[in-house]
């Protein structure tokens, strides 16, 4: 009898190393908070699997699903999941893949527990794109990210990327008072006061009608991308880009712009 509490001290502890030691989702995505500290697990993998293939009929090859499936079996070949096991996040809050339309294209988002996992345009038919449009504007792009990650709270690498994208767009290196990069400095610049992330200002409230918020719009292009992300990436402490913010947006939109002028 007396050994048993040290049997379980014992068990605990070695639970707690094998936590420390799976493939969590914070080493694969881009994500925060608790989710960031979750071991990825079987019926998480298989719950992205079955909304990708809902959605495009297939597992996207090198998308989230894909490394997903990947780490969860790492974890359960190293005994740090059950073939049954699914994360908190997943389970309560879902797995979820969603699109937003564009001109000519379609913004494609997954997450698991409300944060984005990935990001992706894809093209509309052709003869969808021909009534619509096939290129892909700055300030649609912004508005796309307004679509998917809305509720993000506005950090500083998003003020410089917005910044970047509407000189980008304006062809001016003077900031417009009251436009869209002065927006998002202030927001960026109060929300770093603010410790609650729900009373943030949000990149929905910055970008929502960004391009009827530009004083000029143009096609995206790598150049754009390229200055787009150089913004982000050098304001950013992890010098990362979000997965679904301002510079994949923009980076997406020119790589569909891209494709459809050959």
């Amino acid at each position: 009898m007396s050994q048993q509490p040290q049997k379980s001290k014992q068990q605990q502890e070695e639970g707690a190393k094998n936590a420390d030691a799976a493939i969590k989702y914070g080493d694969v995505f881009h994500v925060t908070g608790e989710l960031a500290s979750k071991a990825v697990a079987p019926r998480d993998a298989a719950m992205m699997q079955t909304a990708e293939n809902t959605m495009f009929g297939q597992t996207q090859k090198g998308g989230p699903a894909a490394t997903m499936q990947a780490a969860a079996t790492a974890n359960e070949r190293a005994g740090f999941v059950g073939h049954g096991d699914v994360s908190d996040a997943a389970g309560k809050q879902g797995v979820t893949v969603t699109e937003t339309d564009l001109p000519g294209a379609r913004v494609v988002t997954e997450s698991v527990g409300g944060q984005v996992v990935g990001q992706f345009i894809q093209a509309r038919p052709a003869h969808q794109a021909e009534q619509s449009g096939t290129t892909i504007t700055i300030g649609e792009a912004l508005e796309a990210v307004a679509a998917t990650t809305g509720d993000k709270p506005v950090e500083q690498s998003d003020a410089a990327a917005i910044q970047a994208a509407e000189v980008r767009a304006t062809g001016s290196n003077v900031i417009t008072p009251g436009g869209l990069a002065s927006f998002a400095q202030s927001a960026a610049s109060m929300n770093a006061q603010i410790d609650r992330d729900e009373d943030k200002i949000k990149l929905g409230d910055v970008l929502t009608n960004a391009t009827l918020k530009l004083p000029a719009d143009k096609e995206a292009t790598r150049q754009d991308a390229e200055g787009v992300v150089s913004a982000e990436l050098r304001n950013n402490p992890n010098v990362a880009t979000h997965p679904a913010g301002v510079a994949a947006s923009v980076a997406a939109a020119a790589r569909l712009n891209e494709g459809s002028n050959p």
